[in-house]
């Protein structure tokens, strides 16, 4: 199948006013060891509606985290286009080649709750969820702590505010990075991998809390996972990325649908490549003879 075609297929149908992160065309490399360029994204393009859950999944090496730290600004990219719509916009702005003052301003609309929690371990759990209040607000000491409580209840943290990170299970880091990422009402919250290093009940419970978190807050949200069984707990639709390309966007419905499919009954390879990855099966696609395909190898800092 051509390119143009397949990308076209896969945009949302919602209205462009829905739309609140258009990625059209987006394509970066990196330079390895030996100073050759390395494509990791290759055209990606997806529509990310407003109010949904979209995630975002793939195996290592595969690009999602490359495409997470492009869809932030972190990353520059090479080609394409980047474009947030938030309420306030009258029209949708580019964040590709943006400047730092305006990039910090559409920042300030979305909170990021990173894999490891990432809090500062010099501050207690309060402080951290105070600190964009603080540098980005210009409210009062006594309305944000006002704020610091109520974010800290709706993730069940109130009782270890005083805490330091070093005192906190992994779960409840997750749930203090949380919290300190809805500290400004953001209107999407981007997260990358929730799930890991949770045991199962642990996750199973961070999964509810971001499920609950999104209905109360009418929050978009962009989940990079890997781990199948939250993927499609939490998911109103999810991206399959492979080698930097999209596989195919849907509704978790569709997925369902794939991965309960019998292997034999599919006919192209990438359908039976997204069947291996989310069944978790040893052979198939995504298995070469010697385990770890060149582009893993090339990618696993990256993607």
């Amino acid at each position: 199948m051509a390119d143009e075609p397949r990308n076209r297929r896969i945009m949302a149908t919602a209205p462009p006013e829905d739309v609140i992160i258009s990625v059209r065309d987006v394509v970066k490399s990196f330079t390895n060891s030996d100073g050759e360029s390395f494509r990791v994204l290759d055209g990606v393009s997806v529509d990310i509606v407003r109010g949904e859950t979209l995630v975002v999944m793939g195996g290592s090496g595969c690009g999602k985290s490359t495409l997470l730290n492009c869809l932030i600004g972190e990353l520059p990219i090479d080609r394409g286009h980047v474009r947030y719509r938030t309420k306030e916009m009258k029209h949708a702005v580019d964040i590709a080649g943006m400047d730092d003052r305006a990039l910090n301003a559409v920042r300030k609309r979305f909170g990021i709750l990173f894999q490891s929690g990432a809090l500062f371990n010099s501050l207690t759990v309060a402080e951290n969820v105070a600190l964009p209040l603080r540098e980005h607000s210009y409210v009062d000491a006594s309305v944000i702590d006002i704020v610091v409580t109520l974010k800290l209840q709706q993730v069940k943290m109130l009782p270890h505010r005083d805490k330091l990170p070093s005192q906190l299970s992994g779960g409840q880091k997750k749930r203090a990075g949380l919290a300190r990422a809805t500290a400004l009402d953001p209107e999407i919250l981007f997260y990358d991998e929730p799930s890991a290093g949770l045991d199962p009940v642990t996750s199973a419970a961070i999964d509810d809390l971001m499920m609950d978190l999104s209905k109360k807050l009418h929050v978009t949200s962009v989940v990079v996972t890997h781990e199948m069984d939250s993927a499609f707990r939490i998911a109103d639709r999810m991206v399959m990325l492979d080698k930097g390309r999209v596989l195919r966007t849907g509704t978790r419905a569709d997925f369902e649908s794939l991965r309960d499919k019998p292997v034999e009954s599919l006919t192209h390879e990438d359908d039976r490549l997204m069947h291996q990855f989310l069944n978790g099966a040893t052979s198939g696609p995504l298995t070469d003879a010697e385990g770890t395909s060149e582009f893993e190898n090339q990618l696993m800092i990256h993607g």
